[in-house]
């Protein structure tokens, strides 16, 4: 581990994260006994499921029991056999960052020692480019989420994700006649993925502002993690990840498929999990 994650780790959790020597015991202990997942239709696993257009959150790359996945909850229970049982997924399909205090509150209900916050697709993701939610709105939704959490859950650990490249899904997808047509019938992210094969300069210039809007709402959720000693912000990795074509789901050429779901824990848990 580099020293600025260490360093970034906080003094109770240095032992940890440094390789400081833990035995067995104090392994388990730096591991959370349990865990809630906050977000959207990504965190609930949607369209993975035999049965289409269904959350189905045993997928999930946060809380999920499907060992193919295998999600954060199980990669603590591998260390930490205390947290079974003990997963939470409080993510709601649809969700904006205006759900997201309202889903911490769930959490701290749930009094858990982890939280995971993956938000703003939706928030992206209107039926036109003004459907967006403004940058200072967004801001001050998720800010509000940490503080809660940071006033009701004080020992509690947060890991943020950054919202996903929407533009980089037009670019490796807009060429493929099923992914096209599925957009246009389904009304997919229409603030991006309208009209998806046209070259035209005021489509490429609503994407680029779109991409623009991706790019201000991560940083307003580093922004609103750094102001917390213990939240984790995952540096823009899930951002800058260049998912592939076979992990999106051919239902609707948006959602992670189960493969795309396998592929977020992983990248997780290496850019956020340094407890």
């Amino acid at each position: 581990m580099s020293t600025r994650r260490c360093i970034r780790a906080g003094a109770f959790l240095v032992a940890a994260a440094c390789g400081g020597g833990l035995g067995a015991a104090d392994a388990r202990a730096v591991h959370p006994n349990s865990m809630a997942a906050t977000g959207d239709s990504i965190t609930k696993a949607f369209n993975t499921c035999a049965r289409a257009f269904v959350d189905c959150p045993a997928n999930s790359w946060a809380t999920g029991t499907n060992a193919a996945v295998d999600s954060i909850y199980a990669r603590i229970l591998a260390a930490n056999p205390a947290i079974a049982g003990n997963a939470f997924n409080d993510a709601r399909s649809g969700s904006t960052s205006a759900a997201l205090p309202g889903q911490v509150t769930t959490a701290i209900g749930q009094g858990v020692e982890y939280v995971t916050i993956a938000i703003g697709a939706n928030d992206i993701c209107g039926i036109n480019e003004a459907a967006m939610t403004p940058v200072v709105d967004f801001q001050s939704n998720v800010q509000a989420a940490i503080d809660l959490l940071r006033a009701n859950l004080p020992a509690a650990r947060i890991s943020v994700a950054s919202i996903p490249n929407i533009h980089y899904l037009w670019k490796i997808l807009h060429t493929d006649p099923a992914a096209v047509t599925t957009w246009d019938s389904l009304d997919v992210c229409q603030s991006m993925l309208a009209n998806p094969t046209s070259t035209t300069r005021a489509d490429a210039a609503r994407r680029n502002r779109v991409l623009t809007r991706i790019v201000a709402l991560n940083g307003a959720l580093a922004t609103a993690c750094a102001s917390y000693a213990q939240c984790r912000y995952d540096d823009d990795a899930g951002f800058d990840y260049r998912f592939t074509a076979s992990q999106i789901s051919t239902r609707d050429y948006f959602h992670a498929n189960v493969a795309g779901q396998t592929a977020i824990a992983q990248l997780q848990w290496g850019a956020t999990w340094v407890f």
